[in-house]
């Protein structure tokens, strides 16, 4: 059963990073290493920084973010990445997914998910 619940996690997960990412380029730009940070301290995420970069590769290579060096007095270059118009527009559609989602399941849970009942 472990592995049952390990493989949903990381199902949820998957996808929930991707929205996630979005949400915080939502009224801003972001250099890579300071989304990292934004991203991986989000309590229940339990994401490894090695795991955001190459979501943020395949979501530019998707359209959905632009990045752009810029240079920096504390050391090497950094990269921006910022929302693209196609990225707020699918950003745009998550939310409105995602507060759908999570009003079934709460309702999921209040009316059925911790009623306890007896097994006989």
């Amino acid at each position: 059963m472990a592995e049952f619940f390990d493989n949903w996690a990381k199902q949820v997960r998957k996808g929930t990073i991707e929205y996630c990412i979005l949400a915080t380029l939502e009224n801003d730009e972001l250099y890579g290493y300071a989304l990292v940070k934004a991203i991986t301290s989000l309590p229940g995420l339990q994401v490894a920084e090695g795991t955001i970069y190459p979501l943020l590769s395949r979501l530019k290579a998707q359209g959905l973010l632009s990045s752009r060096l810029q240079e920096s007095h504390e050391g090497p270059a950094r990269k921006y990445y910022v929302l693209t118009k196609e990225g707020e527009k699918q950003l745009s559609h998550m939310h409105q997914y995602f507060s759908k989602m999570t009003d079934g399941v709460s309702h999921i849970k209040s009316v059925q998910g911790y009623v306890k009942r007896d097994k006989k």
